[in-house]
């Protein structure tokens, strides 16, 4: 016997989930809903099938092919335009010269066929309904039979005062061929409604049978969840869908990896590489399909995630649906009811309110609150460019194809012919992100010089100093090694400006590449060896005397900065106590307190080799941390005041920039030395631009981020080093003494939310409130009282604001953040 597949549904109820499948191909457990129909109809010795297709076809007829990979043979009817149910299957006509079954591609169900089939044959029908008894008949089509099964009435989703039988068409026929002789082709004709009626009225041998077993319409998000949960807890007879690992949890295969301290209450599916993290917490019935992560300590209740999607630290997803290839940040909570459309972006620490529905390729904003639907306008993401370049977790938001388009669309803001130099840190991610930005450059017209793993400042220094036009350092996060950072750089080797920044966006969402010619395509070059111009430069720009000697330790962190270093002290005779000298991509970010752990370590280590200086370089090369020769770790405002010091000591003139964030510290320790303080903006491009100008003696961040324009003017931290090491042994100096005779200062900070609606709002009020008194607006608005000053500076990646407080004690410092705080709070309602 052949079987009609009927797989031309829409499945609109099922939005935003069958915007991009059509419903039979949404998956249920491990595989689509039309699969396990295919399942039921081979366990029945049904092989040959025919499918009829409309919305979407290409989908189902790509899935599954002609049938041969399942064993069967399949053949489509394909409807140019919908025929309804009956007129679908009369395309098939032709192949369907004796009794056929036809059954819906869209619900789930493990009737018996052969006894559906038996009671066809044996009552010499011309058609057989499948019956089901339901508990809520009104969103069917109720038939009501006689004590022979024949069909007596019909009623098409009737209300309750109709409602006569519980039991239901479920839209399993068995038909003899002489149906089509009850209605035309090329017109829109359903069995229900049309067909059957037809039967009814001539009373032919139409006939019921009510099945006993499992069967699930799959029609809206309620229906669709129910059908995953009989699943898991075998409600439904399908295929096995695993191996069983423990009490009601399967895994589709060994890759699945589930840390030791996660919490499983199952009934749960995991998928093909599946990764959940430690701390995590699922509670079933719950399906996580294959390649999605749950990361460190979120929580997964009574949900359905797909393939390829990542759920971050601390999220919290109850009662929910996640599309395909979906990111929900860190700390986001997503309550019952909701789905969540494919390639969708949830911003850290966002709120979705139950019963919403989100359509594909949004992007929710950090911190906000999402109480309606978002289906139409774009609602996307229309900036790429945050605090550290182009960022985001790998494999998940950053992409290869991503990082193909981002360099096609850089280099079409770039002349043709221009030289772009590409590098990268010593980590697989980064390599592979390099790799696809490098084969979008010459698309478009542009050339590449490939110079490999190098500190960032390598880079810096070899764009600024060759003639080339730009450079892309690919880096993972020193803070978070599932991030990675896509840094821009201009001729100068500084970071881009925002104005660059825009360039790139309008062209990267324009889709506005510049697409070159055969014989106009970019060449790629390698040149490795480049970075012995900047270790020449680095030894020639440093006077370190070669008596007496400090006793130096320092830390590499296993990257690529003890490939230049050490070559460049070894010039000057010194030769530190080295610490994780060997690069190792497995150990280049750490987290606040894990960094917090090396520092203190280092302390330690600094103490037992009695070393006057120790130092940290980041594992970009760019910024440094410090131990003193009594073993303290130093502040970062207190060390770059050091430096400062040390220079002007040195008969160094000139000015210090630093950013709007920076205490008094620097204005007083200017004036005991005839020096100036320049402030800039809080961001790093704002700070090296400045720093790049005449008259700037040296330029910091106060994290580590030191700035000697007279070599490079940006982070350094390779050069900050032995610069600092050089000051220290020119003026015979312990590095406790100098900061012992820098001026006190008391700073206190803290953070405060806010949406993004309410930004401007705030901002807005404050200075109007604080026009009358003396306020500096480079960046954020900064309020002088006198002896004290407060900085509200609303962040530009997240909701939240950053409130900073200067006052002459502690205690002073607080009150006055803790003020302005509950101020910029009060101002949001």
């Amino acid at each position: 016997m052949k079987a009609v597949v009927m797989a031309g549904g829409e499945g609109s109820r099922l939005r935003p989930l069958t915007v991009n499948r059509p419903k039979p191909m949404v998956p249920i457990v491990n595989k689509p809903v039309m699969e396990h129909v295919l399942d039921l109809l081979k366990r029945h010795g049904i092989t040959e099938v025919i499918v009829t297709v409309q919305y979407l076809a290409s989908v189902i007829q790509d899935a599954f092919g002609d049938g041969s990979a399942l064993g069967m043979k399949i053949s489509y009817s394909v409807e140019e335009v919908p025929l309804g149910t009956a007129g679908s299957v009369k395309l098939a006509q032709d192949q369907l010269d004796d009794t056929f079954l036809v059954i819906s591609g869209d619900a789930l169900t493990d009737f018996d066929l052969g006894k559906i089939i038996e009671s066809h044959k044996a009552n010499r029908a011309k058609a057989t309904l499948t019956l089901y008894h339901v508990p809520n008949p009104l969103e069917y089509g109720v038939v009501i039979t006689d004590e022979r099964g024949k069909i007596r009435q019909f009623l098409e989703k009737p209300g309750w005062g109709e409602v006569f039988s519980d039991t239901v068409n479920t839209g399993i026929y068995v038909l003899d061929p002489s149906i089509f002789d009850y209605y035309e082709s090329g017109k829109s004709v359903d069995f229900s409604s049309d067909v059957f009626p037809k039967l009814l009225e001539n009373d032919d041998a139409l006939f019921g049978y009510v099945a006993e077993g499992y069967w699930c319409d799959v029609g809206n998000i309620p229906e669709f969840l129910r059908a995953n949960a009989d699943v898991l807890s075998g409600r439904v007879n399908v295929e096995p869908i695993g191996r069983q690992i423990g009490e009601k949890i399967w895994v589709e295969s060994d890759s699945v990896e589930i840390a030791p301290d996660a919490q499983l209450y199952g009934p749960i599916w995991l998928g093909d590489g599946c990764k959940i993290k430690g701390g995590v917490v699922i509670r079933g019935p719950t399906v996580i399909r294959d390649d999605a992560i749950i990361d460190s300590r979120a929580q997964v209740d009574r949900s359905v995630i797909w393939r390829n999607s990542y759920i971050g630290e601390r999220a919290e997803v109850r009662g929910s649906i996640i599309g395909r290839q979906c990111s929900i940040k860190s700390k986001v909570m997503v309550f019952e009811g909701t789905v969540i459309g494919d390639g969708t972006t949830i911003g850290e620490g966002a709120i979705v309110q139950p019963n919403v529905k989100v359509w594909p390729n949004k992007e929710i904003e950090a911190g906000a609150t999402i109480t309606r639907s978002i289906i139409w306008g774009s609602q996307g993401r229309r900036a790429i460019f945050g605090r550290w370049g182009v960022s985001g977790l790998v494999n998940i938001e950053i992409i290869p194809e991503f990082a193909a388009k981002l360099g096609a669309a850089y280099a079409s803001t770039l002349g043709r012919g221009a030289t772009v130099v590409v590098n990268r840190d010593s980590h697989r991610a980064s390599r592979m992100i390099k790799r696809a930005m490098i084969a979008g450059l010459p698309s478009s017209g542009v050339n590449v010089l490939d110079i490999k793993a190098q500190p960032i400042p390598v880079a810096r220094f070899i764009t600024r100093h060759g003639a080339y036009a730009s450079g892309i350092h690919v880096r993972v996060s020193p803070f978070d090694d599932r991030v990675v950072d896509i840094k821009f750089l201009d001729r100068r080797g500084l970071d881009i400006d925002r104005v660059a920044e825009r360039k790139i966006e309008g062209s990267f969402f324009r889709e506005d590449y510049r697409r070159a010619y055969l014989d106009e395509i970019g060449l790629i070059r390698e040149e490795p060896g480049l970075s012995e111009t900047y270790v020449e430069a680095l030894i020639g720009a440093l006077a370190i005397p070669t008596s007496p000697k400090h006793t130096l330790a320092i830390d590499y962190g296993h990257s690529t900065v003890s490939t230049i270093l050490p070559g460049v002290l070894n010039e000057f005779g010194v030769s530190p106590v080295t610490l994780n000298g060997s690069v190792d991509e497995s150990r280049l970010a750490h987290s606040p307190d894990e960094f917090g752990a090396i520092m203190q370590q280092l302390a330690r280590i600094s103490s037992v080799v009695e070393a006057s200086l120790a130092i940290r370089i980041d594992a970009g090369g760019e910024k440094i941390y410090v131990v003193d020769d009594r073993g303290a770790i130093v502040p970062g405002w207190r060390l770059l005041a050091a430096v400062c010091d040390l220079m002007w000591r040195s008969g160094n003139t000139g000015a210090v920039a630093v950013p709007v964030t920076a205490p008094r510290l620097f204005d007083t320790l200017s004036e005991r030395h005839g020096g100036r303080v320049i402030r800039t903006r809080a961001s790093a491009q704002s700070l090296m631009a400045a720093s790049a100008v005449d008259g700037i003696m040296i330029g910091g961040d106060g994290d580590g981020g030191i700035i000697f324009p007279a070599f490079l003017p940006s982070m350094d931290g390779m050069y900050a080093a032995a610069k600092l090491y050089e000051l220290l042994s020119v003026h015979q100096a312990r590095l406790s003494e100098v900061l012992a005779g820098l001026p006190s200062y008391f700073t206190a900070q803290t953070k405060v939310p806010c949406s993004w609606d309410d930004k401007g709002k705030v901002m807005r009020m404050l200075s109007q409130q604080f026009q009358d008194q003396r306020t500096q607006l480079i960046d954020g608005v900064k309020i002088d009282l006198g002896q004290e000053w407060v900085l509200v500076l609303p962040d530009v990646d997240r909701p939240i604001f950053h409130v900073v407080a200067e006052s002459v004690s502690a205690d002073g410092a607080r009150v006055l953040m803790e003020k302005y705080a509950a101020l910029v709070s009060s101002l949001q309602r």
